[in-house]
């Protein structure tokens, strides 16, 4: 799961205010946004109002589309636990798709009523380890972005 996703889900981009929020006219050029000199390098910030590319990115950005937009980059605060979540669950989907091409995602299925049921050979810590995600995604979440 990406950040991107992740923030959408808990609708949570971590800013402090609204100073956090820096709107204007933005360009990409040559797939790098400029300028963004109220960022530090390594830091997350939000893309907002571009056609091509919003989402969540690092700070330096390499490989954005070019474009000119008039739209909104927040500058994110996102704590170090948030940013471990977010690749613990990188990880889990990794290990989970990959155990899923050598043993299928389906034990057995029908079409007529249309039936289902997953391979039975899941390991338990994999289907555990859903649970405790969005207990540990509670702590992050909001009502609303702002």
């Amino acid at each position: 799961m990406t950040m991107t996703q992740l923030c959408g889900r808990c609708k949570n981009y971590f800013i402090r205010d609204e100073g956090d929020i820096h709107t204007g006219e933005f360009s990409i050029t040559g797939g790098e946004l400029s300028p963004l000199d109220f960022l530090i390098s390594g830091q997350y910030f939000r893309i907002v109002g571009s056609v091509l590319n919003d989402g969540v990115y690092q700070y330096p950005a390499t490989g954005l589309k070019d474009e000119t937009f008039d739209g909104a980059v927040w500058a994110m605060r996102v704590p170090p636990d948030f940013i471990a979540l977010c690749e613990e669950i990188t990880a889990f989907e990794g290990k989970l798709e990959a155990m899923r091409e050598q043993t299928g995602a389906y034990q057995s299925e029908s079409f007529g009523g249309y039936t289902y049921s997953l391979a039975a050979d899941v390991p338990a810590a994999l289907k555990e380890w859903q649970g405790s995600l969005r207990f540990r995604l509670t702590q992050y979440r909001r009502i609303s972005e702002l």
